[in-house]
């Protein structure tokens, strides 16, 4: 399969079965996360496997949109650690993050599972759900799980290039 088939192949899957991923699979998509490029290779990014019932449970309180998924990753990045842009002094941790959970998004689909990067969640609420650190700052939460058969792929429907894309 090719990237751009991988890329297509890959949709928000928002009904998963009831059956646990399978560790090995857990640690490719974690390898997948750990390998991806990071501003200044810092390596900012924190993520926290959700698999336990208490954890997942939990997940229901900081999202509506867990679709019950089987496993989740909460994908964060350390603020003490992420490099900051010193032209317009943003701090990079967002984008590493995300880096990192798309990766582990195609490595996801690459493996015959389903995810949805969830972003509708309150990141001080996930914090202290969590018990996380005021350091570790929340920017996705990566549901995962085996696809159900009534999953609908919308992403089928793309705008051209032309719509998004403008030679300058």
């Amino acid at each position: 399969m090719t990237f751009l088939d991988l890329a297509c192949k890959r949709y928000s899957c928002r009904k998963f079965v009831d059956k646990k991923v399978e560790q090995d699979k857990i640690e490719k998509i974690l390898e997948a996360g750990r390998v991806a490029p990071t501003a200044v290779n810092f390596q900012s990014q924190r993520i926290f496997v959700l698999q336990s019932k208490e954890s997942l449970e939990k997940l229901k309180t900081v999202t509506q949109y867990h679709f019950n998924a089987p496993l989740a990753f909460l994908v964060c990045y350390d603020n003490k650690v992420s490099w900051k842009n010193p032209f317009n002094n943003t701090d990079e941790g967002i984008v590493d993050a995300s880096i990192v959970t798309v990766h582990m998004m195609l490595q996801t689909a690459d493996l015959g599972l389903g995810s949805t990067w969830v972003g509708y969640f309150d990141l001080k609420v996930a914090q202290k759900t969590y018990n996380l650190a005021d350091n570790i700052i929340p920017v996705a939460i990566l549901t995962v799980g085996y696809p159900d058969a009534g999953a609908s792929n919308m992403h089928a429907n793309r705008y051209e290039l032309s719509k998004t894309v403008e030679y300058l």
